[in-house]
């Protein structure tokens, strides 16, 4: 079987992937909080976890794999949404999640196997806490439990500090009824015109942090195989589920091996709305950027590096997919994607060596090796190609000019052939010559008012 290689960020370390069961290899990511459109960064670790999820069903079969990624449907964000707006939390959630589904589908990301709510799991969330109570784990305190952090000798492996560093620059609430600082929030009281369910202390609502170790518990087990997310839920979140869910848990490993993805910029700079650099995936969508575009320019680079997203790159990866589209029209995809892809996948989930390979493929005119293994990454897809679809009068006419140009060739006129091959340049239209006749393509900068004025000029 083919050997994976993923970087522990609980060891540091690149290590070699063996699932708990190869019959049913288990992930969790950590989804969305639905308020509000996702921003192109939420938008990675769901690409990369997308690839994973893909490499992992190669190597041990689709019918082997459990995903799941949650929907934080209760917290202090949507409750504010909500006063603000007048509208239901229910309806402000519901709208938020059909608007996030929309957005990665377009992105070609499949739906998990499992998308739980939190508020479908309160029960879960009560049962761990009371747990945690009972092990003196966790205190009660003027109506909050609380998670007492020095109980658990290992809090701070997965982060790599201890608790005295953290607390310095931490950004922790200050309550005067906590006995640490660091301890955290496992249950809080609700007011009246906040959404609330009965436990034994009083209505209230789950901590964000014990959401995540209750639904994975429920879902995937005690122990499961990998867990993941953007680096900026490695503290304190992911440190928290670690420290709940090992204490509720004393005899499991929790999540063995865990995954983060480094932040996004735009142009250089860290996405902010104060530098105007902020948007959302749907914001490029409706811009006319295609999904499967946003796709490519987001695996192009590894996920443990920064990953720039630039108007450049995006025009870039809108050429080579036109190209590589065009190249695999009417291809079929070879039996199995290219050694080369899949080894480059298996090292550490290195899709920027995956492109390489693909150009590779492509170079060499292996096309069916090239569509299947660019299917592997989620890309060159069927029903992702709508975008790049050529509209057939579009076709006729640069068919037409192309016949005219080998006319004027063969008559000599070369100032014709050479207005024409302009006209196609300045239209968008890519053309090469080859042995085999003349192949082109629409770049992103394709002007179909132009094709047409080319047109009634030149084509014969």
């Amino acid at each position: 079987m083919v050997e994976i290689r993923l970087t522990n960020t609980r060891t540091r370390k690149k290590e070699i992937f063996e699932p708990l069961d190869p019959r049913n290899v288990r992930l969790y990511l950590c989804g969305p909080t639905v308020y509000d459109r996702a921003h192109l960064g939420n938008a990675r670790p769901v690409l990369v976890f997308d690839v994973l999820v893909r490499l992992l069903r190669h190597v041990y079969g689709d019918s082997h794999v459990t995903y799941v990624r949650n929907f934080t449907d209760v917290d202090d964000k949507i409750n504010a949404r909500a006063a603000a707006t007048g509208r239901s939390i229910r309806d402000i959630t519901e709208e938020t999640i059909g608007w996030y589904h929309a957005d990665m589908d377009a992105l070609g990301a499949e739906r998990p196997d499992h998308e739980p709510r939190a508020t479908d799991y309160i029960t879960q969330m009560i049962a761990m806490i009371e747990n945690l109570v009972a092990g003196r784990h966790a205190y009660v305190a003027e109506g909050h439990v609380l998670f007492d952090v020095r109980s658990y000798n290992e809090y701070g492996r997965l982060s790599g500090r201890s608790v005295d560093d953290m607390i310095a620059g931490a950004r922790v609430e200050v309550a005067p009824f906590k006995r640490d600082p660091m301890d955290f929030v496992l249950w809080k009281p609700s007011a009246p015109d906040q959404p609330g369910w009965d436990s034994p202390w009083g209505r209230g609502r789950p901590g964000w942090h014990i959401e995540c170790s209750a639904m994975s518990a429920a879902l995937l087990g005690p122990s499961f195989d990998i867990h993941g997310g953007g680096i900026d839920l490695q503290f304190p979140h992911h440190e928290n589920e670690v420290a709940q869910s090992c204490c509720a848990h004393p005899d499991a490993d929790f999540a063995r091996f865990w995954l983060h993805n480094e932040m996004l910029q735009v142009e250089g700079k860290k996405m902010s709305k104060s530098l105007g650099n902020f948007f959302t995936v749907r914001d490029l969508l409706d811009k006319g950027v295609p999904g499967e575009v946003i796709r490519l320019v987001m695996l192009s680079t590894h996920y443990r590096k920064p990953m720039d997203w630039t108007e450049a790159k995006a025009s870039e990866a809108e050429a080579v997919l036109r190209r590589w589209r065009g190249l695999v029209a009417g291809i079929e995809p070879a039996p199995s994607p290219a050694p080369s892809v899949v080894e480059a996948l298996c090292d550490d989930l290195n899709t920027a060596g995956a492109m390489a390979a693909l150009h590779d493929l492509a170079g060499k005119g292996d096309l069916p090796g090239l569509l299947a293994s660019a299917n592997l990454m989620g890309l060159l897809l069927p029903t992702m190609g709508e975008w790049a679809a050529v509209d057939e009068s579009a076709s006729a006419l640069i068919e037409s000019l192309l016949n005219a140009r080998s006319e004027a060739r063969k008559a000599r006129d070369f100032a014709r052939a050479d207005a024409i091959r302009d006209g196609f340049s300045a239209a968008g239209v890519e053309v090469k010559d080859t042995a085999a006749g003349a192949e082109w393509a629409l770049t992103p900068g394709f002007d179909s008012d132009r094709l047409d004025e080319l047109a009634r000029t030149y084509a014969s």
